[in-house]
């Protein structure tokens, strides 16, 4: 591969519960869950990215997230999983789809979160990303980052392959995709079907139907449990049965398909190779259980976002979020720092109070305890995350604070997309003489900027513990 693989469309935030059933409800006759556990992941395209992650591939992922809780943690769950997120503005709510389940089966489904809502324009280091592609994945759920103009044009325009795997409430793919996805139910909501067709004759139908309608290269339709049809210009259908019959949980089997096959094609695979090869990893993805047990390591023990425990508090993911939305709302300028602060100092005020005055609010990103840790040393942090929270917080230029687990505030960022990153301290400026922050990159996804405000010398937290411990204040 020569370029990274790129998967672009919505992005939800799914979530397993799991429960016992033992009663009913007494005003209803419908059982009572008692919740046991629970898993969150990124669905949509995110799942997908994160399959492709999995293999080894640099991923690159282009979706629309929110200034809310459910973006913070997405943005926690894709860092996790080594995705790269290069995020779109969504309006409202981030969409999540809630399963219920006991004993291994699915009660009930529940839908929560915003409607189809049109995303905010691309930044140019996005367009650049899907120019420089090993291929692109185009992961649509029908919420409306594939019908965003500037992204389609992108689309048209790349040289690598693009797999468009469809929803029936989605546009339509871009005239020239190498291979479009749909399973079964989609083609025949897509295409209507010929009276007693065979269910055979259906996808084949419907695959070289819409194969015309987007002139696409290929159409490949999933069959489930019995594999895939191919319909390639100029040849017979091609039926790729599975290698193994298996029944299970499906969900995140299309993505799966998908990200198989368009792994493939960057790999200089022909059509009905990747296709051959989707068609096996898909068939051993629910033979083996779904994506209960698909999903990396990582990814399945992501920490949760840093929550305040005091109501009313400026401290947390909900309240970070709730200051964002407001000042994007009203067309103002959004300013992010970050870093430890142990031991609150003069040095650390005048670099919040210069922040501040560059934009119309500021959020703290705060490494939490086992952040700090991490990276200071097992002796730090001296002040815990709750107080170091709190005494932030209280500053009259702090609007907001966020904890981070992670020893990069990446994660964070993602969603926050602050439209300035500040940092103060002796930082070089991306001059010939000096290193670019190391957050600059993650500013462009977005059109954000990174910059260095002046610092006093002398101030350093480092410095103060050393003094204080000299003089036997500090044990």
């Amino acid at each position: 591969m020569t370029g990274p693989v790129v998967v672009l469309g919505d992005t939800l935030l799914d979530r397993d519960v799991e429960g016992v059933v033992n009663r009913l409800c007494p005003d209803s006759p419908v059982p009572v869950l008692d919740e046991m556990a629970h898993v969150d992941r990124p669905g949509g395209a995110g799942l997908a990215a994160v399959f492709a992650a999995a293999q080894g591939a640099e991923v690159v992922l282009v979706t629309a997230l929110a200034d809310d809780a459910g973006a913070a943690r997405l943005g926690v769950l894709l860092a996790a999983a080594g995705v790269q997120v290069y995020p779109l503005r969504l309006a409202g709510a981030t969409p999540e789809k809630i399963r219920l389940r006991a004993g291994g089966r699915v009660l009930l489904r529940h839908d929560r979160g915003g409607g189809v809502s049109e995303p905010g324009e691309p930044a140019e280091a996005v367009l650049r990303v899907i120019d420089r592609a090993s291929v692109v994945l185009v992961s649509d759920y029908g919420r409306g980052v594939a019908r965003q103009p500037a992204l389609r044009a992108a689309l048209a325009a790349t040289r690598a392959p693009v797999v468009w795997d469809p929803h029936p409430r989605g546009p339509a793919a871009v005239p020239g995709v190498r291979l479009a996805t749909p399973n079964e139910a989609e083609v025949r909501e897509l295409v209507e079907a010929s009276p007693g067709a065979t269910r055979l004759a259906t996808a084949a139908e419907g695959a070289e139907r819409l194969r015309q309608r987007w002139r696409a290269g290929a159409v490949a339709v999933t069959l489930g449990a019995d594999g895939a049809l191919l319909s390639q210009a100029g040849s017979t259908p091609l039926m790729v049965p599975a290698p193994v019959s298996a029944e299970g949980d499906t969900c995140g089997a299309g993505d799966r398909f998908a990200a198989t096959a368009s792994l493939a094609l960057a790999g200089g695979a022909l059509v009905s190779e990747a296709v051959t090869e989707a068609v096996t990893e898909a068939s051993a993805y629910v033979a083996d259980g779904g994506v209960a047990t698909a999903l990396p390591q990582p990814v399945r023990r992501a920490p949760q976002p840093v929550h305040t425990a005091v109501a009313g508090d400026r401290v947390g993911v909900a309240a970070a979020a709730a200051v964002v939305a407001r000042v994007r709302a009203a067309g103002g300028t959004v300013v992010a720092t970050g870093g430890c602060f142990d031991l609150l100092h003069a040095g650390h005020l005048a670099t919040l109070q210069a922040a501040r005055q560059l934009g119309d609010c500021l959020v703290v990103c705060l490494n939490s305890d086992t952040s700090v840790s991490g990276l200071k040393g097992p002796d730090r942090p001296v002040i815990g995350q709750a107080d170091r929270g709190r005494l932030l917080a209280a500053l009259s230029c702090v609007d907001a604070v966020v904890i981070f687990e992670e020893s990069t505030p990446a994660a964070a960022l993602s969603w926050l997309r602050p439209d300035i990153w500040v940092k103060g301290g002796d930082y070089a400026t991306g001059g010939a003489d000096g290193e670019a922050l190391p957050e600059a990159e993650i500013l462009r996804r977005w059109g954000g900027h990174s910059v260095v405000v002046p610092y006093l010398d002398g101030r350093s937290t480092t410095g103060l513990i050393a003094a204080t411990r000299a003089t036997g204040a500090l044990a």
